[in-house]
């Protein structure tokens, strides 16, 4: 798996198993959803500070966005749009 394939993944991973959608997580990042989109389905190459920022949104050290996914994992699971629950 290549690095923005990772990249992809992780913050998917990352993002359902917060329950965060995309338009939850551009707000509290300052970034376009259509950008997380993008990063998502392998479209768009972010940089190490967009990065930054997505990682500092969700809670998360910036090197879990490269961790490699273990053998058979399945993608994660799409989220409904809408705001964290609570907000």
């Amino acid at each position: 798996m290549d690095g923005r394939s990772r990249i992809a993944w992780n913050l998917r991973r990352i993002r359902a198993a917060k329950r965060i959608s995309q338009e939850s997580l551009s707000l509290d990042a300052g970034v376009d959803r259509g950008t997380i989109s993008e990063i998502e389905t392998q479209k768009f190459n972010p940089s190490v500070d967009l990065l930054d920022r997505l990682a500092s949104a969700l809670g998360v050290d910036i090197a879990e966005f490269l961790l490699v996914p273990p053998d058979g994992s399945e993608r994660p699971k799409s989220l409904r749009a809408g705001r964290k629950a609570g907000k």
